[in-house]
Formats: C-alpha cells, structure tokens, sequence
C-alpha cells in the first residue's frame, strides 16, 4: 500500500515516468526528497524534485522536452537537465560514476548506467537511497534507510574516498549533524580531522553557501560544534575556534564559545541574524585583560565589528550582508549602556544608528542573554520591554524611522545665502543632533537654531 505522503509526489511525477519508461529508460526520485519522505515530511509548493535517469542529457531532452514548459541546459555538462512542468521545478541527471581529481575544485564528470553506482558517489547513505517512479520501489543498497532510523550519519564508499570526492562534504555533514539530529560514525569523523585540510580547495562562496545552510536550521548548534571539534572552523572561521577560551583558575568568565552557540540557538533561523549572532563576540579573544575586577573584553565590539568584516569579505558574502552584520556586531553591547534608564534622546539615537537593522538588532541583544541567573535575566529582558515600548511611543509621535533634521539642504542654503558645499553639510548634521536630542523643533525653531549656530561660527 502506498503511504499517502507519497501518492501527490507519484502523480507529480507520473507523466515524466511513463514518458522515460515509454523510451526504454528507467527514472527515480533521489536524494534528499527520498530521505524526507521516509521521515514523513511533506514536499513543499516550491521544493524542487530530483529525478535520475541512466538516459543520456540528449535522450533526457529529447524526452523530457515535450512535457516541459521551460526548459535549461546549464548543468548539462555535468550531465544535469532542468525542466519546469507546471508550477513544478525537475532536475534530471543522468547516473554518474565521476570521480574527483583530489587538486581540483571540479568533478571529472563520466556517465554510468547502474542505479547503485550513482547511489554510491552521493554524500551520505540517508542521501543515497532513490525510488523508482511510477511504481514505487526503494533502491537502497547502503542502508540509507536504517541509518535514518537509528540517526547514524554514514558515508557510502569510505569517508576518505567521499571527502576526496568532494571535500565541501566535511562541512555539509555539520549540517546533516544538527538538522537531522544524527550522530556521525566514528570513522566519518576520524576521516574528517584527516582531511580537513582539503577544505582548502573548495571555493569561498560553495563554504558560504553551506555555512548560510547550517545556520538556518532549527538548532546549529551541534554542527557548529563539529566544525570547532573536527579542525574545519580553522580552515574557513577561525575567529570561531579563537572563542574556545583557555579557562583562568582565577578570573572565571562564560566560555565565550558556548555562549556563543548558545546565542546562535536562541535566535530566529534568519540568516542575516544568526551570522551576527555567529560572530557578535568575535572580538573577544583579542581584547580579553584580567584585573582586580574580573575579567574584561573592553571595546571588543568595536575590534569584533572589524574582525566580522573581514571574516565575511573573505567568504564573498555580499556588501549589502558585510554591512548588515558589521553593524549589528557593533552596536550589539548599545542597550547596556543605558542603565540608567533611556531618555528619549537615547531612544533616538538608538533607532537612527540601527537603521534599517533595528529588528534584527532587538532580536540579537535580546537572545544574548544566556544567564542562568532568572532574576538578572528577567530584569534585563523588563528593561528591553521597555526600551522597545518606548521606541513604539516615540515611533508613533516622531516618525523615528524617518528621522531627518527640521530643514532640508535647499532650506539652509536659502536661509544662509550658501551655495552647494561643506558648510551645509555641517549645518545639516547640528540640526539633526538638535533633532535626536530634542525630538522635533518645527520650522520657525529650527531656523532660530541655524542662526544662533551660524553666529558662533562666524566668531
């Protein structure tokens, strides 16, 4: 009997499968949505499907054409043929039996005609099942199946013979580790303390890629700490190794590492968000003191604003993403500057240096409470209630999102018979400081204001 999770992806793709049969080729599902089906997970509205076929790229075509509504051949030299059938994307591939020159960032791709070759050039066994189509039958030569069931992460070949394959697996099984909640083989991670060197060969922007992935799931943190255990976190973020702080027998201090991935496990699966949680207190090791008091970790958001950027330039993350997480690791500590209470100066000046960043913000500073103290986390998590009451409030009367200075540039040239240049420049920003310490002026005021400043300079 068929599962009824399965039969809406069975008719999906019954119209490609009779099709191929018709030709004299076989077609299976494979990969990943093998493996969420048998955990019972519902194929989404936009998920793609991943088929696989003996038949050749240009059999693949010629079959696949008719049906299709688009149709892309930008993976056809790695033997990838996409089509769109409805509101559904396919991605057909032809068996492989590739292999991987273990210098080079490229797979030598050669073509095969047995299901369980292909099967065995997949990363992990829970990936390494498929299900012939339209009669369901699971090929599963590997175990794929069993291992799901008792949470076991496994290579199919050797792990040394799937990491030389493709070393970004080292790396992806992080992701497998926290999202699936599997434990990896002993040997998987012997083979991974091995190799991770080979990291070094794969391109920044397939390690960015993989490291958004792992973020984004539910709870990172097992993979993460992978990454830190295994030796990979010193090939692509070292900054996250750095954290593992040498404990002093005297000053004790949080274990910057686990507050940190403490931090990332709290917060929203956003990435932008999770990155700035990933590298907030990136800055601490290099700041870190001891003294009378304890220890310190002074300006550390200012040396870890820095450490952030480069950290995320070097991964090719996009400017717009840099700039994002530079400023949130920077103003991170802001709230608990203001002890003393926010006066609506500060509640400004809190909205206009996050920006377009004031949510993602509040959510960091928030989650980076990770005290075991109740009553020191409640009263940190009262003051952000009222911080956040607050900026609703004077959101609500100001327009705080908006905030500019009373006169614009064409009112002050007018008003002190300039021209285009520094002066205005300057004159602009002292009126928006008037602004964002006392809220706004009007029109008549603010000019008041313009002449007095004007005046003092003049002196």
């Amino acid at each position: 009997m068929i599962p009824p999770r399965l039969q809406p992806v069975l008719d999906e793709v019954r119209p490609l499968a009779d099709a191929f049969a018709a030709a004299g080729h076989p077609l299976y599902l494979v990969g990943g949505i093998v493996r969420d089906l048998l955990l019972g997970r519902e194929l989404g509205p936009e998920a793609d499907i991943d088929l696989t076929t003996p038949a050749r790229p240009d059999v693949v075509k010629a079959v696949a054409g008719p049906l299709a509504d688009a149709l892309w051949t930008q993976g056809e030299r790695f033997g990838t043929i996409g089509v769109k059938v409805g509101e559904r994307t396919f991605e057909i591939t032809t068996h492989r039996a590739e292999s991987y020159d273990p210098e080079s960032r490229k797979p030598e791709v050669s073509f095969g005609d047995d299901i369980a070759e292909d099967l065995s050039r997949r990363d992990f066994t829970v990936n390494a099942m498929a299900l012939r189509v339209p009669e369901p039958d699971l090929i599963d030569p590997f175990g794929g199946a069993a291992d799901l069931a008792a949470g076991r992460l496994r290579t199919p070949l050797s792990p040394e013979v799937s990491f030389t394959d493709d070393p970004l697996r080292m790396l992806r099984a992080a992701r497998f580790i926290a999202g699936y909640g599997l434990s990896p083989d002993a040997d998987l991670v012997a083979a991974v303390r091995a190799n991770a060197e080979r990291l070094q060969i794969v391109s920044a922007e397939r390690i960015r890629d993989e490291l958004d992935k792992l973020l984004l799931v539910p709870d990172p943190s097992a993979g993460l700490w992978f990454v830190v255990d295994t030796g990979l976190a010193d090939l692509f973020l070292p900054e996250l190794s750095a954290m593992r702080l040498e404990q002093d027998p005297i000053h004790h201090h949080k274990d910057v590492l686990a507050h940190t991935l403490a931090v990332v496990a709290k917060t929203e699966p956003e990435r932008i968000v999770r990155l700035a949680a990933l590298l907030h207190d990136v800055g601490k090791p290099k700041t870190r003191s001891f003294g009378d008091g304890g220890v310190t970790f002074h300006h550390h958001e200012v040396v870890g604003a820095r450490m952030a950027r480069d950290r995320m330039q070097a991964l090719k993350y996009p400017t717009d993403d840099v700039e994002a997480v530079r400023l949130l690791v920077y103003l991170h500590l802001r709230f608990h500057t203001y002890g003393m209470g926010w006066t609506d100066a500060a509640v400004r000046r809190f909205v206009r240096d996050a920006g377009d960043q004031l949510d993602r913000l509040i959510e960091l500073t928030r989650c980076d409470v990770t005290t075991r103290n109740k009553r020191k986390a409640d009263r940190l998590a009262a003051r952000m209630d009222e911080l956040e009451r607050r900026i609703a409030e004077l959101g609500a009367e100001e327009e705080l999102k908006a905030m500019r200075p009373d006169l614009d540039g064409r009112q002050v040239m007018e008003h002190l018979g300039l021209g285009p240049g520094r002066q205005v420049g300057e004159a602009l920003a002292h009126l928006l400081e008037l602004r964002l310490d006392e809220g706004p002026l009007g029109e008549e005021e603010a000019l008041r204001r313009l002449d007095k400043w004007w005046a003092d300079r003049q002196r």
